[in-house]
């Protein structure tokens, strides 16, 4: 299934030779001779709401053209307002009430909102600006530049990605492309869009990610993307941090912050079914995550309490469901949180809006955690250009950086730090004194074990 998915996604039945052109003259208001060089009788792909060609302007610019399918923008006005309709019969409602603690013409009408927007493919070339610049000056990843002078509601004309299919494995190893690195590369790439930018590929399918001769990831058709709130970039981080730490109590409270559950619902029945989900998820370590399995098993709890899923973090959701797809391809054995912790730690180590967070992280019951700050360094080393000390200093100065922009966030690691080597003091005293009276720390002489341990 996984194979044949892709093929489906870009492979419609094209429409005709004379109907593409007589759309492309409409739209340009001139006729194709005069912007095109050369303009092909057949596309290159073919997807339900348009096709694509590959084309030259005048002066040599090969291109992609993007063709919008003819009606259908009254096709999709007619099928949403079918679907609103049966949304709103009492059958309908009812259900949406005592399954999904909502109205289903609600998410109808969030799903028609962005079924919409990629119709206009005016607002696609504005996301693909923004993405462009987003990734300005990334050496790993490739975004077209748009054509504004060629573009309108039904037509884009943009930049040719000379690319292959991101799942093509022949094809990119004629490239010589490292397989590890670039999917380490398309991660890192997902996560800034997440975490870092808050704009979202919302359908990053094979067709649409391109490997490029040089390595890099090449994204295409950005009609549907998500926008993510500053706010909502800060809640999903702290959702990974409190599943790193397992503390159940503030991941339930995360579903509030991020709009799953409705503000005032009350929250206790929740903690123990996602202690026992997620636990069940991670198994004996990160090694066994796979994001398609707990989503499948998160999915479970919203029959059983009332939690929606925002039209937005249902993209999201299955953005990365897809992105997962991708990399289990081209590697069997990847592992979603092996390749995305070191993006994590190293925004943790060098972003100052993150700050606060590293808190979170390395202080556990008021004590300073020194292993995992060694974990966190080595974790956001990973990837690097270069390896070896300066890379270790660079990273441990980001580190410092980052914490002193922060008079709270000194002053609670500063006090952490001296509560974990007072604590080393005592055990090592109590040790030597141990020693001194002639015995093994915790046993009486007779070798009968004391009450108490070599820390006091």
């Amino acid at each position: 299934a996984r194979e044949e998915l892709p093929r489906l996604m870009d492979q419609a039945e094209p429409f005709q030779r004379q109907t593409a052109r007589d759309i492309v003259l409409k739209e340009l208001g001139k006729p194709l001779e005069d912007v095109f060089e050369k303009f092909p009788d057949e596309p290159v792909a073919a997807a339900s709401i348009g096709q694509v060609y590959r084309a030259k302007l005048i002066g040599g610019a090969e291109v992609a053209v993007k063709v919008q399918r003819p009606g259908a923008k009254d096709l999709v006005e007619k099928d949403l307002a079918l679907l609103r309709w049966i949304a709103g019969s009492p059958p309908a409602k009812k259900y949406g009430r005592e399954n999904l603690g909502c109205d289903l013409q609600v998410i109808v009408d969030e799903f028609g909102e962005t079924l919409l927007e990629e119709l206009d493919y005016e607002q696609e070339a504005n996301n693909m600006r923004d993405f462009g610049n987003n990734f300005k000056g990334d050496p790993n990843v490739a975004v077209p530049f748009v054509y504004p002078e060629y573009t309108t509601e039904r037509l884009l004309v943009m930049s040719w990605l000379d690319g292959v299919r991101c799942t093509d494995l022949d094809a990119m190893r004629g490239f010589r492309i490292n397989i590890d690195e670039f999917i380490q590369r398309g991660v890192a790439s997902g996560l800034r869009q997440l975490l870092e930018f808050g704009l979202f590929h919302g359908d990053p399918h094979p067709g649409n990610v391109f490997a490029m001769p040089d390595g890099r990831i090449g994204y295409v058709d950005f009609g549907n993307v998500v926008e993510i709130s500053q706010t909502n970039k800060e809640a999903l981080l702290d959702a990974v941090i409190h599943a790193m730490n397992e503390d159940y109590e503030e991941m339930a409270r995360d579903f509030v912050r991020l709009g799953f559950i409705a503000e005032g619902t009350d929250i206790r029945p929740l903690v123990p079914a996602l202690q026992s989900t997620w636990r069940e998820s991670v198994g004996s370590g990160i090694a066994d995550f796979s994001f398609r399995d707990v989503t499948n098993k998160f999915s479970a709890l919203v029959y059983l309490f009332p939690i929606r899923i925002p039209a937005r973090f249902a993209l999201v959701i299955r953005t990365l469901l897809t992105q997962e797809g991708i990399c289990l391809t081209l590697n069997p054995q990847f592992r979603f949180l092996e390749a995305a912790y070191p993006y994590t730690a190293k925004r943790l180590l060098s972003d100052p809006l993150y700050s606060s967070r590293l808190c979170q992280i390395l202080i556990k019951g008021g004590v300073f955690d020194w292993e995992r700050l060694h974990t966190l360094v080595l974790l956001s080393m990973q990837g690097a250009r270069k390896s070896g000390f300066w890379v270790w200093a660079s990273t441990m100065l980001d580190g410092v950086k980052v914490v002193f922009n922060d008079p709270r966030t000194v002053r609670d690691i500063a006090l952490a730090m001296l509560r974990s080597l007072r604590l080393a003091f005592r055990g090592m005293a109590s040790a030597w004194w141990a020693f001194l009276r002639g015995q093994r720390p915790g046993v009486e002489p007779l070798g009968v074990p004391t009450t108490h341990g070599a820390t006091p």
